[in-house]
């Protein structure tokens, strides 16, 4: 089966066996295609068109020569719609034929949402190899962890040979320290042979600050009108932004089935400035929604700090108008407050009454819903999620952000008691919200995940002093000396500190992490996800105490219930009224009750830590 995403920009292999060039250069009066390939290296201009467009349809060119643009008799720059930099951001780009690939996974139509159980990896440091192709090594133990969609940290090819990701220049082309697009669209196969969702994080909100050429050939992309925190805002909507907005949507619509990924994680959308009606958001989502099949199961997830319910709306049917879920900050902050104690920064919103702000995360989605945020400077945040599906908000301890936001990197098992961290994780993996793990995360992974890129040395020496003096508003890093022993992104040393260490699994703390994972997201397969396929949006309320008692209770469309209740402080609590539903899992008898009632719960009592799940038919 073939797979080709037609464009109106970029090298695009034609029928006839010509490939046609076409680059959007408003600002230049003259465009020369340069060409290195099997047929020697040469040189031909482009024609100009109306509206800025530069074309050339040749028969010289073939699939898998390097070409450049030569602008105005000048500056030589890569095909900002390339498929392929495999010599880097500097370099040519290289023509590629999407139908020489041969798809066999054409009976793949996805997943329903409710099965989602995510699984966060970034490709370079998830295996010593940091490909591809050696991802695909690791596929089986996803499938064996319960785990039903990996997604991928962004691969849009960014500057050197190591980056998290967020500084791509172009959008179309997988990174080469990767592998070629065949080793992406090999991965994505091997996913779906085995039944696992791949979704891929996409950067909408700027481009990384080395290698991109847009401003010098096609200045209008951008728009002095809106600020963003890394300068003048992408034109999303003033003049000539329809061929902006056109680039993005044909990227996610490439991605999507060009190479058949089963959604996209839309990064930071709050940091995209759109005034027009409909915004960028709005329309991308649509296009998608009105092109992918009806028989196909695509999600487009959201990162978002502005909690936007209105984009989390269902159908009556219970399908997403635009977007299927949000990352939920919220939850994470909230539970983080809880089992560490922490108050700096963003936590301080969380600092005063976590508990209640954990039960209205699981209840209602979001803690915050237009309330005012004390480190936002008193700026209200949030709507309304009245009517939302829980499976709107997507529930973490740990992403790539949490842990790489951190001076060293740290993850939650080395900042956490254990009783305390198992008793979030029960939580999280058996709520009706699905959940998203960081790599390693099930094995207790101690491997730190720093913030690490590979800039040219001016660049990097500012983004290392960046990176340190981010710290200096916390008490523990006043001190310059101190804030020194911070890692230095680009640092080859740091990069390898962030390698995933898979030793890890086979030794006795692994395993036992590794086996409670797998438990509970047994649990969550055989009596959670069946009660979301069943109902939109259940009833949901919860009640938090100050000595710690948390309890939170779901009734379905078929009158099945789910409760909670959890003891998420260190102390005992004692006569407890406590609900008589069955036992699905108890953390204090470490699995799911056979009898159907537990110990503790006959005597009103909770242990320090304690989580209870009961379920009734």
């Amino acid at each position: 089966m073939k797979r080709r995403h037609d464009m109106p920009f970029g090298a695009a292999c034609l029928d006839d066996g010509s490939i046609r060039f076409r680059l959007w250069a408003p600002a230049a009066q003259k465009v020369e295609l340069l060409v290195e390939g099997s047929k020697g290296s040469w040189q031909s201009a482009l024609s100009p068109l109306d509206q800025g467009w530069f074309e050339l349809v040749t028969g010289r060119a073939v699939p898998g020569d390097r070409y450049s643009f030569r602008i105005d008799d000048g500056q030589q720059v890569p095909d900002p719609a390339s498929r392929f930099q495999p010599g880097d951001v500097h370099a040519p780009s290289e023509i590629i034929d999407p139908n020489a690939f041969d798809w066999r996974d054409e009976a793949w139509r996805g997943r329903p949402w409710e099965d989602a159980v995510i699984y966060e990896l970034h490709v370079g440091a998830f295996t010593s190899l940091g490909t591809f192709s050696a991802a695909c090594d690791q596929l089986d133990h996803l499938v064996d962890l319960g785990v039903t969609a990996i997604e991928l940290m962004p691969v849009a090819d960014f500057p050197g040979r190591c980056n998290w990701g967020y500084d791509g220049v172009f959008e179309f082309a997988p990174d080469a320290s990767y592998g070629r697009p065949e080793d992406l669209k090999r991965l994505i196969q091997a996913a779906h042979h085995r039944g696992l969702m791949v979704l891929l994080d996409v950067v909408y909100n700027h481009f990384g600050p080395e290698g991109n050429y847009l401003n010098s050939y096609a200045p209008q992309f951008f728009t002095a009108r809106h600020h963003t925190p890394w300068g003048n805002g992408i034109n999303f909507d003033g003049k000539h932004c329809r061929i902006v907005r056109d680039f993005f949507i044909h990227n996610a619509l490439y991605w999507l089935n060009e190479y058949h990924f089963d959604g996209l994680r839309l990064d930071a959308v709050h940091a995209i400035a759109d005034d027009s009606n409909p915004d960028i958001l709005t329309e991308l989502a649509e296009t998608v929604r009105k092109s992918i099949t009806p028989d196909r199961h695509v999600h487009l997830v959201l990162e978002n700090e502005r909690n936007q319910a209105k984009r989390l709306r269902r159908t009556q049917d219970c399908n997403p108008r635009t977007y299927t879920a949000q990352w939920n900050d919220d939850i994470h902050h909230a539970l983080h407050v809880l089992i560490t104690g922490e108050q700096d920064g963003y936590y301080m919103d969380y600092a005063v009454r976590p508990l209640e702000q954990l039960g209205r995360c699981l209840s209602e989605g979001f803690a915050y819903q237009g309330e005012t945020s004390v480190h936002e400077n008193g700026r209200a945040r949030g709507e309304s999620t009245a009517g939302l599906s829980p499976t709107s908000f997507i529930s973490f301890l740990q992403n790539h952000d949490q842990i790489g936001n951190r001076a060293f990197g740290d993850r939650i098992v080395n900042i956490a008691e254990p009783a305390a961290l198992r008793a979030a994780i029960a939580i999280l993996l058996l709520a009706p919200a699905p959940p998203l793990l960081f790599m390693g995360e099930e094995f207790g992974a101690e491997t730190p995940f720093l913030f690490f890129c590979d800039f040219e040395k001016d660049l990097a020496a500012a983004v290392t002093a960046g990176r340190r003096n981010e710290f200096a508003r916390f008490t523990s890093f006043s001190d310059l000396s101190e804030r020194e022993r911070i890692p230095d992104p680009n640092a080859p040393s740091t990069f390898a500190a962030s390698r995933l260490d898979w030793n890890a699994v086979t030794e006795p703390g692994g395993k036992a992490w590794l086996g409670f994972y797998r438990e509970l997201l047994t649990i969550r397969r055989k009596h959670i996800v069946p009660l979301l396929s069943n109902t939109c949006v259940p009833k949901a309320r919860h009640e938090a105490r100050r000595d710690g008692l948390l309890s939170a209770c779901w009734r379905f469309g078929n009158n099945s219930e789910l409760t909670l209740v959890a003891n998420l402080s260190p102390s005992s609590l004692q006569d407890l009224q406590l609900p008589s539903a069955p036992i699905m899992y108890s953390s204090y008898s470490g699995s799911s009750s056979q009898d159907g009632r537990g110990v503790g719960l006959n005597r009103g009592k909770l242990p320090p830590w304690s989580v209870v799940w009961m379920i009734q038919p």
